[in-house]
């Protein structure tokens, strides 16, 4: 990459943050999925505040981001993670899982990684925070968008023109965050 990105995943964040201003100069932001770190080099970019990457895998050291090894799903995960961060402005995540090749297989995975990541930003945000979350279109996709739209004011979805030409790949967007628990009593 000419710019010294890990990945072009970085100019689809690029592109979401251009138009979405998810991420102001003073957020604490969390990455999901975060190998090989191109968002997070994106992040780290746009952002003073502290900038923490989780994946299976190892991640790389970028200069003023903390990584983390672990699941998302694991509650001490996301304790490590409050912990680190303090207040969570922002949570992304470009996590897709390993592709079998098999479509409904493939899609149906993604919705429930895009499901991990929204209980996990459900868990750590700020009243107010953003989200974004990389999903596959297909029959699950209606379901993950209802959810997230149960808890951010505003919602929208994303196509980026840095995915390939025929991917099913859709970006949901996530604004103002707020607690299940706000939503209960205003009906």
């Amino acid at each position: 990459m000419r710019e010294g990105y890990r990945s072009r995943a970085a100019y689809k964040l690029i592109e979401i943050q251009n138009r979405y201003h998810i991420i102001r100069e003073t957020d604490n932001v969390v990455d999901l999925g975060a190998a090989p770190g191109s968002w997070l080099q994106v992040i780290r970019a746009t952002t003073k505040g502290k900038v923490l990457g989780i994946d299976l895998s190892p991640i790389v050291p970028i200069e003023g981001v903390m990584t983390i090894v672990g699941d998302i799903s694991d509650r001490q995960i996301r304790a490590e993670a409050g912990n680190l961060l303090g207040i969570v402005n922002v949570v992304t995540s470009d996590a897709a899982p390993k592709l079998s090749g098999q479509k409904s297989y493939d899609q149906a995975r993604s919705i429930a990684l895009g499901e991990e990541a929204l209980s996990f930003a459900c868990d750590l945000l700020k009243p107010g925070g953003n989200f974004v979350v990389k999903a596959f279109q297909g029959g699950d996709f209606n379901q993950l968008l209802h959810e997230i739209r149960d808890h951010f004011l505003s919602v929208r979805t994303f196509r980026s023109t840095a995915s390939r030409k025929g991917s099913a790949e859709i970006y949901i967007i996530g604004k103002n965050f707020v607690s299940i628990h706000e939503t209960e009593g205003s009906v």
